[in-house]
């Protein structure tokens, strides 16, 4: 049995940062569990984005399947209420989708730390 994780105040804090971040991808484009990690000043802390998108599934308006590894692959699918949403939504959102794979991840990445940046 595998027992569920606790969080600390300080972990719900970062869920809650990293859920502020992933709201303001724009829709047509897609982030890093480690881009988020990086923004946030984690640059360790993508497996820590992670669990806070396994758990966003459940949140209104946190467009979760906006996030995915660093080569652009939908890791995350298995979160979804089914095995196909995550490619369903990102199609959606006007993003290409092969063999689990976003097509021109380059060109849709989006890099909190460039998209962000305060002057």
């Amino acid at each position: 049995m595998v027992k569920p994780i606790k969080l600390s105040e300080a972990n719900a804090d970062f869920f809650d940062r990293v859920y502020q971040v992933v709201q303001l991808i724009p829709k047509g484009r897609a982030t890093s569990y480690g881009a988020i990690a990086k923004y946030l000043g984690a640059k360790s802390g993508s497996r820590m984005v992670g669990w806070a998108m396994n758990a966003a599934h459940t949140i209104p308006d946190i467009p979760a399947q906006r996030v995915v590894n660093r080569n652009g692959m939908l890791t995350g699918k298995m979160h979804f209420e089914t095995p196909t949403q995550m490619e369903e939504l990102l199609l959606m959102d006007g993003i290409s989708v092969e063999n689990d794979q976003i097509v021109n991840w380059k060109e849709v990445f989006w890099d909190p730390l460039t998209e962000l940046k305060i002057d």
